[in-house]
């Protein structure tokens, strides 16, 4: 399993900006497709964004949909997460998570919480109005 250790959450007014961070340790991040979750108060967590093990995959869910961006540096283990013209219902819990891949699935992109192995701790973002 990869460790993971989210940062750059925080709270921002709406319209802001924020950058999440994922580092993960060991050396098979390169060999991992990784996601970004999300959960609210009182709601189940929820996919936010994907990318898979070659890179040149991604998805979002519609709702971030042209607002977040996620994306991956191999060079040093992390993956982000950057968020534009955030609104109050971004406000959530922010999780990163990792699935180990075979380099003959590297295209593959994983939405489901179940897909995912390993999980980060989790970063707050609040978003005020």
């Amino acid at each position: 399993q990869v460790q993971l250790v989210e940062s750059g959450g925080g709270l921002v007014q709406a319209g802001g900006s924020l950058r999440l961070s994922c580092a993960a340790s060991g050396r098979t991040f390169t060999s991992a497709a990784m996601g970004w979750f999300r959960q609210a108060p009182g709601k189940e967590r929820e996919f936010v964004a994907a990318i898979n093990r070659g890179g040149a995959g991604t998805s979002h869910t519609n709702s971030v949909e042209g607002r977040f961006t996620i994306s991956r540096d191999n060079a040093k283990n992390t993956v982000y997460l950057q968020m534009n013209s955030l609104i109050p219902e971004d406000t959530a819990v922010y999780y990163c998570a990792a699935r180990a891949v075979k380099y003959t699935d590297d295209y593959i992109l994983y939405t489901g919480e179940d897909d995912y192995d390993s999980w980060g701790q989790g970063t707050q973002v609040t978003v005020s109005s």
